[in-house]
């Protein structure tokens, strides 16, 4: 389908697994491709039903029944640069490619977003989930967010401290007020990285936890990691089509903490990364490589565990939604089972549930 003619199409007549990095959802009642703002807003404004907003698809879990409402395709264009001292500020349109957008950066001379190579999806997604990786979060660099406000009928900028981000959160997730029509990112002019946080992207790049790298550097030694745990779409690998991490990593206080560690051997003790209040992030494959279920794990019906990374639920070509979720039901109970703890989907669900 061409980005640059909008279409609708009949109700049953459009599936939507060719939007989706899972190859899988049902139809749409109506669909619709957006080329700019003002005609994504009017859309919206004039849907009776909130619609489905679709950039990527790649953090999103359809329903085999598909969508009963609207889908609106985002497929706005546009990258700006403001200077701003020894920092600029680049504006991002809700529909551009989000590892175009990093590459751009990087290629420029901007630092502060390359430890978020290779994610898929569309820019527009990256403030709803605090898109992160590596340890580089976007909220770290967001300055503004540019939104239509449902509720009031209007546009609206909104601040970092108004777009309430936390751990692959925001307040536009899991609502339908705020429509995200584009983003602006406070970067600094460098050619190095930010300082390397990750202990396993400092290890392949052969530095200290701290220390700075030539941007281009950072950027593929990132994509190299991601690739190897098929976290960078390919059509010839079953293994990336997914949703990326299935499971958000869980954050336990420290009670709850404290039973974790109890029922492990201290030999071999979860991964967790201490929080500032007493609490602690927990690897949610650690978690559940640990409860037994491996690398491409399955239950049936053309689903399984990726063959490189137990956190990606994949779809090995024929598979369904139903049989997705089953086998994510199936890990997330074999994990609470063994060691207490709840781990909740990160993608959003449509039109079904875990």
């Amino acid at each position: 389908m061409s980005d640059d003619n909008p279409v609708t199409t009949p109700s049953g007549a459009s599936p939507l697994a060719a939007f989706t990095t899972l190859r899988l959802g049902g139809p749409a009642a109506q669909l619709h491709a957006a080329t700019t703002d003002d005609e994504l807003v009017q859309i919206v404004r004039s849907s009776a039903v909130p619609p489905l907003i679709l950039g990527g698809g790649s953090n999103v879990v359809i329903a085999d029944a598909g969508v009963p409402g609207p889908v609106v395709l985002l497929r706005t264009r546009g990258l700006s640069v403001a200077d701003n001292g020894d920092r600029v500020v680049l504006s991002v349109a809700a529909g551009e490619p989000w590892d175009a957008t990093v590459h751009a950066a990087v290629a420029a001379g901007y630092s502060g977003l390359e430890c978020l190579s290779g994610i898929p999806g569309a820019a527009g997604a990256t403030p709803i989930q605090n898109v992160g990786a590596y340890g580089q979060e976007v909220a770290e660099t967001i300055s503004a967010v540019r939104v239509y406000d449902r509720v009031d009928d209007q546009l609206r900028t909104l601040t970092p401290a108004e777009c309430g981000f936390g751990y692959r959160h925001s307040i536009f997730k899991h609502q339908d007020r705020y429509l995200v029509l584009g983003v602006d990112f406070q970067l600094y002019r460098s050619t190095l990285s930010a300082p390397i946080r990750y202990a396993e992207l400092a290890r392949a790049l052969g530095v200290g936890v701290g220390d700075r790298v030539p941007l281009a550097d950072a950027r593929a030694t990132v994509l190299r990691l991601r690739a190897g745990k098929g976290m960078v779409l390919d059509p010839d690998d079953p293994d990336t089509y997914s949703v990326g991490s299935f499971f958000m990593n869980p954050v336990l206080a420290e009670p709850a903490l404290a039973d974790l560690l109890a029922r492990t051997d201290p030999a071999d003790p979860p991964r967790v990364f201490p929080g500032p209040d007493g609490s602690a992030k927990v690897s949610a494959a650690w978690l559940i490589e640990h409860a037994g279920f491996g690398r491409g794990y399955s239950i049936g019906g053309d689903v399984a565990l990726s063959s490189k990374h137990t956190l990606a639920l994949t779809n090995r070509g024929n598979g369904s939604t139903t049989a997705l979720l089953a086998l994510a039901r199936h890990i997330r109970d074999g994990v609470h089972q063994r060691f207490g703890v709840t781990l909740r989907p990160e993608p959003v669900l449509v039109n079904c549930t875990l």
